[in-house]
């Protein structure tokens, strides 16, 4: 601009966007303001004996405190407002065109190219008109620039050479303790009150992408810092060292000292991109909290301009005891040069540089908690039950096998043995009366423990067979079932009449909504109108005369729950493990079925009766828990299980719960259990904050791939690992909060922060 307060100056207004120099041309004129400049240099002088005693440059002078610097300064706003809110015609078209071109929600760059070094002085922030674009920031510019060739820069951390000089009365080792924060994503060189001779050999013979000094300086004698308690130089002694920097790839010089207007104007002529200074001298703590601020928003992933405004209107709260510290930084620009970014100067493969590994860490960290919060929430709604009790049985059946047990033995009335029976003799059972009686008689001589008869019998027994209904009512080791009906559709069916209630067992399994058995009934209320007069299962009745023939009782401990010998049989609640809402009436627990489909030796009714020699007999049934059940399709007694990918025998079931309880008791074979709610939140957490952690680390998608993937194996392992001991902690909330996590971090950092 060329002109004077006096005349006015004549004005051009450019607008342009990335890629387009210029979009936009309006010529205006900027009407005269004959009061403007010598309101500004009043205030100026009133500052500079304010604040000089505290600040960072070298030559001191005496503090005056008759001159009220605050009232000067709210003079110098309504001037400068009114100047730049003036209504005259050649200034209306500009101004107009900013209000018609600018949108209020862009990131705005606003150049003051001028060569009056008058204009440069002046704080432009303060124009009411960057009220109504939070996002604008003002930088000064030289009104004649040239492009430079630069060597193409490597990809790697940012180069930065930090100054620190003369420092007396100074604090610089904060700055330096602020810079040395990025060492992870920078390569950072400190000359602590450097020879001439070292910092030219620096600058000449390295490339550098950002040069920092922080130490007193002036800018009188055309700009001058101090390198040391000695030594001082200006920028024109270093011109041709900095022309070199530059062509070297030098992008950003930051000088957080005192009065450097003049400084940051040698520097443009020398074409560095952009230039952070100081426009007037600047308290100590004032320079620290800048650059704590900057470096902060910067490195996040801000732009340069919207970095400096952040840490700029941060100043704003310390105005109360260091006024005026927000109208102090100023960024002096080539508008040629598009400003860096912190990605681009530590290289397009370091692209995790743009967040300090703390932020990225917190980001992690809130975002798993939220995550978390979400899953437990749609789990809670039963959303993912269904995939986690799949989940389960996946890894039920990857378990090693399991012999079958050994105290047990089942008798199989098959199809076949079923069409050899009389059928009037057989009424609607699998099993007559004669075939019953011939089978008793076969296994009493070897005394089998227990005998088990999984076949309901709900009429009494015919007088021809008197010693069956004899061996019915007195045989105390022998079991029958009944069956509690659930709808009118599935009734009530009755015991044999001839078993008292302390030898009979309901047989109800509990069915998830998928028909799979994983739970196993061991009592349950009596309901007064049913024909099944019984609150035990088969399986625990069968159990518990097994057990006591040893010596071993049953028991409730104080808190209700099911105790033998040291084992206690959890019950389930309608939270419990992967369970939602679950219907838990009864005593209900989990079933950790033995890892072989039959749990136990099979012989069939024909083979037992006709076949079997008496030393096969004894090694089969002495001792033993002898179940007898129908596996002939036409009753319908087959249900589906975790383990086996056809359905089981009802029976086959039943010698599975029964197995469980002797197992458990004699063998220290674990019981299924499964997390408290608040250790089941920890553990889903945990692995939402490892995915967290994963996608702020690792973004490039190999990576990214290889490492996800290895997680969710660990995940995987670990479930799996745990549930060899009979442990059920959740797999599917896990790796779906894991992997939610890490996409949302990936998803933010590619779409909320800026591009290099």
């Amino acid at each position: 601009m060329e002109g004077s307060f006096e005349k006015g100056f004549p004005a051009i207004l450019q607008l342009g966007t990335v890629g387009i120099a210029t979009a936009v041309r309006v010529s205006g004129m900027l009407p005269n303001a004959p009061k403007l400049w010598s309101v500004f240099q009043h205030w100026q002088s009133a500052y500079h004996q304010m604040v000089l005693p505290q600040t960072r440059i070298k030559a001191k002078k005496a503090q005056v405190t008759n001159v009220s610097c605050r009232q000067l300064s709210f003079q110098l706003a309504d001037c400068l407002n009114e100047w730049l809110n003036s209504g005259t015609k050649e200034w209306q078209k500009i101004r107009d065109s900013l209000q018609r071109y600018l949108n209020s929600t862009d990131e705005i760059e606003v150049f003051i190219q001028t060569g009056d070094s008058r204009l440069r002085q002046l704080p432009w922030q303060i124009w009411d008109f960057f009220e109504h674009y939070p996002h604008a920031e003002v930088a000064l510019s030289m009104p004649e620039y040239r492009l430079t060739q630069t060597l193409p820069r490597s990809d790697g951390k940012a180069r930065i050479l930090a100054i620190l000089g003369d420092s007396t009365g100074i604090d610089v080792e904060k700055d330096r303790a602020y810079l040395n924060r990025l060492s992870t994503h920078a390569q950072i060189e400190f000359l602590v009150e450097p020879q001439l001779e070292q910092l030219d050999d620096r600058l000449w013979s390295q490339r550098w992408d950002i040069l920092f000094f922080a130490g007193h300086s002036s800018s009188k004698e055309e700009g001058r810092i101090w390198l040391n308690k000695t030594e001082s130089i200006t920028i024109a002694r270093l011109k041709y060292t900095l022309q070199k920097a530059v062509s070297n790839g030098l992008r950003l010089a930051i000088l957080n000292s005192c009065d450097g207007l003049s400084l940051a104007e040698k520097l443009a002529d020398l074409q560095i991109g952009q230039t952070i200074v100081m426009r007037e001298p600047v308290p100590d703590a004032i320079a620290q909290a800048f650059l704590k601020h900057f470096l902060t928003a910067f490195t996040s992933g801000q732009s340069l301009y919207a970095a400096v405004r952040e840490a700029r209107n941060r100043l704003f709260i310390l105005e109360k005891d260091f006024p005026y510290a927000s109208w102090l930084p100023v960024i002096f620009a080539h508008p040629a040069e598009l400003p860096p970014t912190w990605q681009e100067l530590c290289g397009s493969k370091q692209r995790d540089c743009s967040l300090p590994l703390k932020r990225r860490l917190f980001a992690a960290l809130i975002g798993s908690v939220a995550v978390t919060a979400l899953t437990m929430g749609i789990r809670q709604l039963g959303i993912l039950q269904t995939w986690e009790l799949r989940a389960f049985d996946h890894l039920m059946q990857l378990r090693p096998p399991e012999p079958p047990d050994p105290r047990l033995l089942i008798v199989t009335v098959t199809g076949k043995d079923v069409q050899l029976q009389d059928p009037q003799e057989r009424r609607s059972s699998s099993l007559s009366e004669r075939s019953l009686f011939q089978l008793l008689e076969k296994l009493e001589p070897y005394h089998p423990k227990v005998i088990g008869l999984d076949i309901y019998r709900d009429f009494p027994v015919s007088p021809k067979y008197k010693n069956l209904k004899t061996y019915l009512e007195t045989n105390k080791s022998f079991v029958g079932v009944c069956k509690v009906g659930e709808t009118q559709d599935d009734p009530d069916v009755r015991s044999a009449p001839e078993l008292t209630t302390e030898r009979l067992g309901f047989s109800n399994f509990p069915l998830d909504r998928d028909r799979v058995i994983r739970r196993q009934l061991l009592g349950m209320a009596i309901a007064p109108e049913s024909f099944c007069q019984t609150d035990t299962s088969f399986s625990l009745r069968v159990a518990q005369l097994y057990l006591a023939q040893r010596g071993i009782s049953f028991q409730r401990n104080l808190q209700g729950d099911l105790q033998i010998e040291r084992v206690f049989f959890k019950k389930l609640q309608s939270d419990s493990g992967s369970y939602q809402n679950l219907d838990a009436l009864g005593y209900q627990v989990l079933l950790n079925y033995r890892a072989y489909p039959e749990a136990a030796e099979q012989i069939t009714l024909d083979e037992i009766l006709n076949r079997a020699d008496n030393n096969k007999l004894r090694e089969l049934v002495e001792d033993r828990i002898v179940l007898i059940g129908t596996v002939a399709k036409d009753f319908k007694d087959y249900h589906s299980t975790p383990y086996s990918e056809e359905d089981l025998p009802g029976v086959t079931i039943q010698a599975h719960m029964i197995s469980q309880i002797l197992s458990a008791v004699e063998d220290e074979r674990s019981l299924i259990w499964w997390l408290p709610n608040w250790g089941e939140v920890v553990w889903i957490w945990g692995w939402a904050l490892l995915g967290g952690i994963t996608g702020s680390l690792f973004r490039t998608p190999l990576r990214l791939g290889l490492v996800g993937s290895a997680t969710l194996f660990v995940l995987y392992g670990s479930c799996f690992v745990v549930l060899l001991s009979g442990g059920w902690i959740p797999l599917i909330p896990s790796a779906l909060s894991g992997i939610v996590t890490g996409a949302i971090i990936v998803v933010a950092y590619i779409k909320l922060l800026p591009k290099p």
